[in-house]
């Protein structure tokens, strides 16, 4: 560009420009990689994918958004696809994976509809007017459901759990899951809400998943500080504290000069007196269990221990904060606030040896509370189960929230697409294609489930179609074939899901659609110099001015490289 008396400007400096069709073409192919790095995990035949992160460690899953989340994905379109999954997890829990798929699948068939000249502004419009259609479908496909629906909830855990390391036939582990969620349901406003907080699981490696268990109160995985204390204690009375017990820093810097053995053993006996001080308040508390956020002393182990008093040390917040709920205790800043009424108490608490390690139990709280203890024989399986966990967790409380749930098996997609499309012949303008592509696009679910099942993806979305015109809840078997009613096979999914699915879906690819040029810097950021100062800032020289600076050039004075 050409400035006043035909001097250059340089608009953009060390900058890679993509724009028009380039950029749109280049945004679409990131995304839809990233789309199809996950596609073969979807559904119960889903396969899983082996990471390798940048210090060696592993993870072996088939979970859509761990497997994003470990991508290094560089790419910013495909990090907006990425962000997309992560909000489905964030906000419902599950569905990560087909969110990502449906990206792809959209910004596939939108890729079409640029070819054919149509403005990706009108894609977006259409798309978005489908979204709103398609949601207002799922909603009317809904089946009401009762929290106190045990069976059926435990069905929703199962279809959550399908395909993962979970599943099995005799893993009672979705019942564990609807256990779980109904014991962290909390009122608010007169709505029951899932409060994850609440849900206490506890891992250990050894045994099989099968040897999983819900264990009514509170596991720690901590051991008793000191070997004479109790291992176990009954009617425990339990103090919770924040504070340390030790001998009390002080809260100036002090020094101490020691000249002689004596001055030496004076200060000895006074740090003893000060630690046996600090113990004196803890059993006069009438605490016989303490458990502390921070440090205790070896001597004040000691004490302690003669006085019958089990303790943990280093117990973290998340775990304090589940004995408050429990026990009724309340977490003590100092020990001077330390009184019988701010104790908790609980039947039993005990420590035992699980697998190779000790944990500590405390059973028979004041308020009701229940832990999963996870067994597996790999950290890998005890990590993928309890992900499959997570997923199952989620989808329950969903559906206990909501009320509400849909067929699962790609019935719900299935019947949008044929809806849409009548919906689409009603638009005028071009955006009834879009609608229609909408429409194509949400069949990639039934046919993944098809595909990574090893049936002909095509065949099977024909049938279901022909078959949906008779029952709108009918969906693939993934494990026969065959195409059956999902709800009377129990195979659901909460409605939450498949609406959030398509909000982020629909939100990602209009998103992405939208950008017609890319600007990306090419230039290295500066490193700093030893000092905290950028390379060329050091000594100021010549006419004030610090050197590395350029002189001034172009329009006046203006420094190169500005608009």
């Amino acid at each position: 560009m050409a400035g006043m008396g035909g001097t250059p400007i340089i608009i953009l400096k060390d900058t890679r420009r993509e724009s028009g069709k380039d950029a749109i073409s280049n945004n679409i192919m990131a995304a839809r990689a990233v789309a199809n790095a996950v596609r073969s995990t979807m559904g119960p035949k889903g396969m899983d994918k082996l990471l390798v992160d940048s210090i060696g460690d592993v993870t072996i899953t088939n979970d859509g958004v761990t497997i994003l989340k470990e991508m290094d994905v560089q790419h910013p379109a495909a990090k907006m696809l990425i962000e997309a999954a992560k909000t489905q997890d964030k906000e419902v829990g599950d569905g990560t994976t087909t969110v990502a798929v449906l990206v792809g699948e959209l910004l596939k068939k939108a890729e079409v509809l640029l070819d054919q000249k149509v403005h990706p502004t009108m894609i977006v419009q259409g798309y978005q007017m489908a979204a709103e259609k398609a949601i207002e479908i799922a909603k009317s496909m809904a089946v009401d459901v009762s929290e106190n629906d045990r069976p059926l909830l435990k069905k929703i855990a199962d279809t959550a759990m399908t395909g993962k390391l979970a599943e099995s036939g005799e893993s009672k582990m979705s019942e564990y899951a609807v256990e779980l969620v109904l014991n962290a349901l909390e009122s608010y406003n007169g709505k029951k809400k899932f409060d994850m907080d609440r849900v206490n699981v506890e891992k250990k490696v050894g045994e099989s998943t099968l040897d999983s268990q819900i264990i009514e109160g509170v596991v720690i995985d901590k051991e008793i500080v000191h070997q004479n204390m109790p291992r176990k204690v009954e009617n425990a009375r339990i103090a919770l504290l924040s504070t340390p017990i030790e001998s009390k820093d002080t809260e100036t810097k002090a020094e101490l000069q020691i000249t002689t053995s004596t001055q030496f053993q004076q200060f000895m006996e006074h740090e003893k007196a000060r630690v046996k001080e600090a113990a004196d308040k803890v059993i006069a508390s009438g605490a016989n269990v303490v458990f502390t956020q921070k440090g205790i002393d070896d001597l004040a182990q000691h004490y302690l221990a003669n006085a019958g008093i089990l303790a943990l040390r280093r117990v973290i917040k998340k775990d304090l904060d589940r004995l408050v709920r429990a026990t009724g205790a309340t977490i003590v800043t100092g020990l001077d606030e330390l009184k019988p009424e701010l104790l908790g108490s609980a039947a039993l608490v005990e420590e035992k040896r699980i697998g190779s390690g000790i944990m500590t139990f405390i059973s028979g709280t004041r308020n009701h509370s229940a832990t999963l203890l996870l067994r597996g024989g790999t950290q890998q399986v005890l990590n993928g189960l309890e992900r499959a966990l997570d997923d199952a967790l989620h989808a329950v409380a969903d559906v206990v929230e909501d009320g509400k749930m849909v067929p699962g098996g790609g019935a719900p997609e299935i019947e949008l697409s044929l809806r849409l499309k009548e919906y689409a012949a009603t638009l005028k303008g071009r955006e009834q294609l879009a609608v229609t592509k909408f429409a194509e696009a949400l069949e990639i679910v039934p046919k993944t489930l098809a595909e990574n099942a090893g049936y002909d993806a095509i065949d099977k979305a024909v049938e279901l179609k022909s078959q949906h015109e008779k029952n709108k809840n009918a969906g693939i078997d993934a494990y026969s074939g065959e195409i059956k009613d999902m709800l009377a096979q129990g195979v659901v999914e909460p409605l939450r899901v498949k609406i959030q699915a398509i909000q982020s879906a629909t939100d990602a690819a209009c998103l992405i659609l939208r950008i017609d040029d890319v600007l990306a810097s090419t230039k290295e950021p500066p490193a700093r110099a030893p000092g905290g100062m950028p390379p060329g800032m050091g000594g100021m020289g010549g006419m004030g001015m610090p050197p590395g600076m350029g002189g001034m050039g172009g329009m006046g004075g203006m420094p190169p490289g500005m608009f």
